[in-house]
């Protein structure tokens, strides 16, 4: 398989060289924009990091605007990091409603610094549309000097939301005294700003909360965020950084004051080998949706192979819902469906589709089940959970297999799309994220096992042209 065939048909992508975090997700004036962490001349060394921008009208159909928020004034020299949106209703010259983009601005002083406890700066940037598309001046709100001064120079990534009529801010922290946690601020106006809490874990939890976020489902309230430093965990697969969610119990409230959480609450959002940074947005439907960056800041595997000018894409959109258990399970969004062709029975347990780049779904499963993709992938779902293994022969680019005990699972289904694979188990309580490089040939998928419907739709391409 060529490089070409390895770009993605329907996960947003670079269109040359290095993307990651999503960023600013959100419904606009009825129109869905996805900005994203970019470094276009990647792998150049020192490359600029900003955002790049997606646009969207029904969340399966993009189109990619460039480079629209860059590294271009002294608050943000060295990085235009990530952060969220709030859309402000009515607050537009317009009348109409105004859309609001916080962002962390990356500066490293001159000098022999370490640039965590000192010679960094953390700035907290504002930009306002009235479009979604011109973005106006930026507004610096906070520097160092207004975080504690318990807080090292590693703090980043502002959530916003309203609530109880005003504006709330989480950011990721790391202390003086290398913990992980979250700042809370509070504004009237969505520019100045007060400390009014913080977000901790009763046990340590990482030496850094990067990418926090804010969830409520149900009338349930869950923080997330990237504890970095937790290779000891026994959940951590021996990785340093990882993402998910804690519960917020007992009545508490993250606007309320100091939160804390509990360590053993800690839930991993994805056990692949890919799933980092997730951001959620609520649309105008009142759905919660969730997207995360299939790549990681640091691992034992290599990313991909080297003769590719790009690296990494973000997953599907996911629907979240709350279990019963107050576990959040995801999906993919329904829209997804309106790309799928077919379907193709998997009569006899094989089957062969004309490309790799599938909808795969498995239901009514009865004991022990596996699916097998081009003799290189292995997905497999037993009486104790699910997981997924990379066979010798794969392109895998040094990934083994990952896996996670939970209940049984009755379901299964698997999105395919060229060189990256999304995995959802038993309603989406099992999800795994991976990349795999396919080799030239036609797409084959085995099963063995029983279950009641077997059917494979291939998926027709989203994106039009060069992107």
């Amino acid at each position: 398989m060529t490089p070409d065939l390895w770009r993605m048909g329907y996960h947003l992508m670079p269109p040359t060289g290095w993307l990651n975090d999503p960023n600013g997700l959100c419904q606009f004036r009825g129109t869905y924009h996805f900005f994203h962490q970019w470094s276009p001349e990647w792998p150049a060394p020192h490359a600029r990091r900003g955002w790049g921008h997606y646009s969207s009208e029904d969340l399966v159909h993009w189109e990619h605007h460039g480079m629209v928020l860059d590294q271009d004034t002294p608050d943000d020299a060295n990085g235009a990091y990530s952060g969220g949106a709030i859309v402000v209703p009515g607050a537009a010259p317009d009348g109409g409603d105004l859309l609001r983009l916080y962002y962390t601005g990356n500066v490293k002083e001159p000098g022999d610094h370490d640039f965590v406890y000192e010679g960094r700066g953390a700035n907290e940037i504002l930009v306002e549309s009235a479009d979604g598309f011109a973005l106006g001046p930026k507004e610096t709100l906070l520097r160092n000097a207004d975080y504690p001064a318990w807080c090292s120079c590693h703090v980043r990534d502002p959530k916003i939301w309203e609530e109880d009529g005003a504006y709330r801010m989480l950011l990721g922290a790391r202390t003086r005294d290398d913990l992980g946690m979250m700042l809370v601020y509070r504004s009237d106006d969505g520019r100045a700003w007060e400390l009014s809490g913080t977000v901790r874990s009763d046990e340590p939890v990482g030496y850094m909360w990067e990418c926090p976020d804010r969830i409520v489902l149900d009338g349930h309230e869950y923080v997330g965020c990237c504890p970095q430093g937790v290779a000891g965990f026994a959940w951590s697969d021996g990785v340093d950084d990882h993402s998910g969610y804690f519960p917020v119990a007992g009545g508490g409230r993250v606007a309320g004051g100091d939160a804390v959480v509990a360590a053993a609450d800690f839930t991993r959002w994805d056990h692949g080998f890919e799933f980092y940074a997730p951001q959620s947005f609520v649309d105008q439907s009142g759905r919660t949706i969730l997207v995360g960056w299939v790549g990681m800041p640091e691992a034992s595997w290599i990313g991909q192979p080297e003769e590719l000018d790009w690296i990494h894409c973000l997953t599907v959109p996911r629907e979240l819902s709350r279990g019963e258990d107050g576990r959040i399970a995801q999906w993919p969004i329904a829209e997804l469906e309106a790309l799928r062709c077919g379907p193709i029975a998997l009569g006899g347990g094989e089957a062969t589709l004309p490309d790799h780049r599938a909808d795969l779904v498995f239901t009514g499963i009865e004991g022990d089940f596996e699916v097998t993709l081009d003799d290189a992938l292995e997905v497999r779902c037993d009486a104790s959970g699910c997981g997924i293994r990379f066979g010798d022969n794969a392109v895998a680019c040094g990934r083994t297999s990952r896996r996670i005990d939970l209940e049984p699972t009755g379901d299964l289904r698997i999105l395919v799309d060229s060189s990256v694979v999304e995995v959802f188990a038993n309603g989406g309580r099992m999800v795994f994220s991976t990349r795999w490089f396919p080799a030239a040939g036609e797409f084959s998928v085995r099963t063995a096992g029983a279950c009641e419907r077997a059917l494979a739709y291939p998926m027709a391409d989203a994106m039009a042209g060069p992107y």
